[in-house]
């Protein structure tokens, strides 16, 4: 026998009974229980292999990046070793490699927790029924044919078809996402496709009841129930790489192989052109393929995505993963659960309609009234010390409407107690209660409208109780559907006094000959900030689909009020799709045809992750936010997924990227803007690092074309430690530019060297070049007045290309803080950073050459004023050219052809 295609809620309980061979009367025998245990093991999630620390600092090493940064650091150890100068840059490419590693374990150790998580939301006890006596049994030891007790207050602890019912309702929310709480009917049938939802027949391990009793027989147990069926959804999700991973691992290929065709060419130039020997041109070469490669642009994105972490903290969006800071900045579809993250989660009474007209919530009641008085008397909701009010949310709703009104409930309830009552059942759908009032009895009957409708003979009306025709009750009937359309739970309500209590209290005593008082519509209502915040998502290029448990008319309704769905248009029906709809659709049609929804309604866990897979077909960056264990795995598929702090269960936000602290869908939009503004900057630490290098390069190739020697190596490897690192952590701090949240997001096909930066990294580092090698030329060769000759001469030469390309990195490092904009349109100078980088870069590199004793390690002979003023002019030059070549840009109109 095995369970996992029982589908028990598609068959009669006593076939299923039968099936499992259990009896409702006296449960399993002893002996059953023994050999199920032994088939089926324990009840209970399975947790998940975890790999060690050590395992997790090696995966780190195999970024591609981060090989070519191993070998370089090898290489450059070697060449150092062998012209006497130390390892220090092999050390400096190790520290950074280490620090990665480091980062990356620290965060993948954060992301485990989920299933852990799910594993302690279960039901620790249960009680059964075995041997025909009730034992109080551990939940891991429960087998498929238990019979299992079920009260207010339990924790349901496997899957269970139920056989029994008394006013049972179930909350599921974080399963299905459904905010209101599950009447259950053990005697319905439902069809072999029905959603988790609408299985009203079944109870699912680890949902919470909330009311009534019932009975039920143990179906699935461990990894078979759907919340099992979740973990393994889990453990089987593999996470996407995000695009800033993928750029960086494409850039690193990239620039490994431009930079290894560079060396050879070197290599076979210095060869074969200018007769230098193999091993002196092996040597050269590969000191500039090692000077090419931007060590420090792993460590500089990992210091500006942790920057970016600090900021959305302080805007209440946590993060844990560092990438998921820039992944949020290209994300083009938000994926969003309605339940607590669009909506509130709480029933809100928002019409209500007595004495023959529809009124506004908002609006005047008198409390001192048969209509407020039959809602909250025949209402089994509790306010704590602290003023909470505690029930169903249902019944919370409606006490709250009453509190709101300034109704002295609690007053009103002592004055008037409570004597008897008649409790909800599934069948009639209505509830009573009997309360001393004066000299008399007060029955206050809330429920089903078309129920209790047919128990009414009167209404009364603005004071007066008048005979109800039935003209009045297609009309209160009219009302409810209309209401009901606009995807409002409506309840009616009545009344009657009574002189004496009837001998028996029932329904057919105390339900008839009832005065109707009226209806009461309410729903979980929109966040009032997700509206806007979807508007600004909409302005920025990002659609938001809404996918939830709920039922289609509820979903399109919410949506609609949202404007995820055009309030005024007549077809929203046709992008609404349900997940009986979706079984019957193929993952390759999906899609095809997923931009057309942008609503899902009673949709299962995997119904989630399908869709999200769908739109990642289409090259689409996808977030997904959500808040229960029925979230999770879609929350893992997704690109960047958003749990919530407040209201998320323990396993959503283990499988999320980032965490809401304050549970406000606006967050999400907020953290939106700030990875935009990260990508931007890291693109402009790209810029500046590989234009500097693209200059350093095309620097040491041309005088090797040239014969000259023009940098020793020490030069290049203090340029590079002395400029590369703090002006690139700088331009990571810029603020962001003014049109960040009004473009498009960037497409999979876009990378670090998208939008301009390509172009402006080429002509900006042949500039520092050709001015880098005009000053060497000039002091060398040229013109330039000095009394220097010989050897001398050779050295001051290169002492000035040594300052000069120094200081056009450091002054091109504010060309970089807009690409095609004019560095002084603002306040060049804004960035306090950026100005304490170029002052303390600018120290340190002109400080081996005015520092005795140092500037002879360093091989460079001093400066006059007129050599200073030659160098320092030549450096400047860059920002007076990159200005010029901006605004061609901007004549031109190209640099409307690079933006978004």
């Amino acid at each position: 026998m095995s369970t996992k295609e029982l589908l028990a809620y598609s068959k009669d309980k006593e076939a299923i009974l039968s099936q499992l061979e259990s009896d409702r009367l006296k449960g399993l025998s002893a002996s059953q229980v023994k050999e199920r245990q032994a088939r089926y093991g324990e009840n209970a999630i399975k947790e998940e292999e975890h790999r060690s620390t050590l395992q997790k600092f090696i995966d780190q090493f195999k970024d591609f990046m981060i090989i070519v940064l191993l070998v370089a650091a090898a290489v450059s150890a070697g060449i150092g070793l062998a012209n006497g100068e130390g390892i220090a840059d092999a050390v400096i490419i190790l520290i950074v490699v280490l620090l990665n590693a480091v980062i990356g374990v620290i965060q993948e150790a954060k992301a485990e927790d989920a299933i852990d998580a799910l594993k302690n939301i279960s039901s620790p006890e249960a009680n059964v029924l075995r041997d025909g006596s009730h034992q109080k049994v551990k939940s891991t030891e429960l087998v498929p044919g238990d019979i299992v007790l079920l009260e207010a207050g339990d924790v349901v602890p496997a899957d269970l078809r139920l056989i029994e019912t008394n006013s049972l309702k179930i909350e599921e929310a974080a399963l299905t996402g459904e905010s209101v709480p599950v009447e259950k009917d053990a005697d319905c049938l439902v069809e072999a496709d029905a959603g988790i939802g609408d299985r009203t027949n079944m109870g699912f391990s680890s949902t919470n009841v909330t009311y009534g009793r019932g009975l039920g027989v143990v179906t699935q147990t461990g990894m078979d129930t759907e919340v099992g069926h979740i973990a393994a959804m889990l453990s089987s999700t593999q996470k996407q790489l995000t695009p800033l991973q993928r750029d960086q691992e494409t850039l690193g290929k990239n620039l490994t192989y431009l930079i290894m065709g560079i060396a050879v060419v070197t290599f076979i130039v210095g060869v074969f052109l200018n007769g230098l020997s193999p091993l002196e041109m092996l040597l050269v070469s590969i000191s500039l393929a090692v000077a090419a490669i931007p060590e420090g642009l792993p460590a500089i994105s990992t210091i500006i995505l942790s920057l970016g972490t600090q900021t959305m903290a302080e805007r209440k969006a946590l993060v844990r993963t560092l990438p998921a800071v820039e992944t949020l900045g290209s994300t083009q579809v938000i994926c969003s659960d309605k339940t607590g993250t669009l909506t509130l989660n709480e029933m809100t009474i928002e019409k209500v309609y007595h004495d023959g007209q529809l009124h506004d919530a908002k609006d005047d009641l008198d409390t001192d009234s048969e209509f407020i008085r039959s809602f909250v008397f025949a209402n089994d909701s509790k306010i704590d010390a602290q003023g909470k009010v505690n029930g169903d949310p249902t019944e919370t709703a409606m006490v709250k409407y009453a509190l709101d009104h300034q109704m002295p409930l609690q007053d009103q309830l002592a004055q008037y107690p409570r004597k008897e009552e008649v409790p909800f059942d599934s069948d009639r759908k209505l509830m009573s209660t009997v309360h001393s009032f004066q000299d008399r009895y007060f029955v206050a009957v809330k429920g089903a409208p078309d129920q209790l409708i047919q128990r009414c003979r009167y209404q009364k009306v603005n004071g007066e109780v008048k005979e109800l025709t039935q003209t009045d009750k297609d009309e209160i009937l009219k009302i409810n559907n209309d209401l009901a359309r606009q995807a409002l739970r409506v309840l009616a309500g009545a009344y009657q006094y009574i002189d004496q209590l009837p001998a028996s209290f029932d329904s057919d005593s105390v339900e008839h000959n009832l005065i109707f008082t009226g209806l009461v519509g309410m729903i979980d209502p929109e966040r009032s900030e997700a509206k806007e915040a979807i508007e600004t998502a909409r302005r920025a290029g990002i659609r938001t689909v809404m996918i939830t448990g709920d039922h289609a008319v509820t979903a399109q309704a919410i949506a609609e009020r949202l404007t995820i769905l055009d309030p005024s248009a007549s077809n929203n029906e046709e992008h609404v799709l349900t997940g009986a709809q979706l079984n019957e659709i193929s993952d390759e049609e999906l899609a095809q045809k997923v931009k057309n929804y942008s609503v899902y309604a009673r949709v299962s866990p995997e119904h989630k992750v399908r869709i999200i897979k769908a739109w990642q077909a289409n090259d689409a960056v996808v977030s997904m936010t959500g808040d229960g264990v029925n979230d999770a795995p879609s929350l893992k598929q997704a690109d960047i997924g958003v749990g919530m702090g407040i209201t998320g269960t323990e396993v959503s936000k283990g499988a999320s990227d980032m965490v809401l602290a304050d549970d406000n869908f606006q967050t999400i939009v907020v953290a939106v803007e700030e990875g935009r503004k990260v990508f931007a900057n890291i693109q402009k630490a790209v810029q500046y690092l590989l234009s500097a290098n693209l200059g350093e390069v095309i620097t040491l190739f041309t005088a090797t074309l040239f014969g000259w020697v023009i940098l020793e190596p020490v030069h290049i490897l203090w340029i590079n430690l002395v400029t590369d690192v703090f002006p690139a952590i700088a331009l990571g701090m810029e603020r962001a530019e003014s049109d960040v949240m009004s473009h498009k997001p960037r497409t999979s096909k876009d990378s670090f060297l998208s939008f301009g930066i390509a172009p402006s990294i080429i002509y900006q580092g042949i500039f520092e070049a050709a001015i880098t090698l005009f000053v060497y030329w000039f002091a060398a060769e040229g013109p330039m007045t000095t009394s220097l000759v010989g050897e001398e001469r050779h050295v001051l030469a290169e002492t000035m290309a040594f300052v000069t390309l120094g200081m056009i990195q450091l002054f091109h490092s504010y060309n970089v803080k807009s690409t095609f904009g004019s560095l002084f349109k603002r306040n060049p100078f804004d960035n306090k950073w950026l100005n304490l980088a170029f002052i303390v870069s600018g120290a340190l590199l002109l400080g081996v050459i005015l520092i005795p004793g140092i500037n002879q390690f360093f091989d460079v002979h001093p400066m006059n004023g007129y050599e200073w003023g030659i160098v320092m002019a030549a450096a400047f030059s860059l920002v007076i050219i990159c200005e010029i070549v901006k605004w061609l840009f901007r004549v031109t109109k190209w640099d409307i052809k690079f933006k978004r």
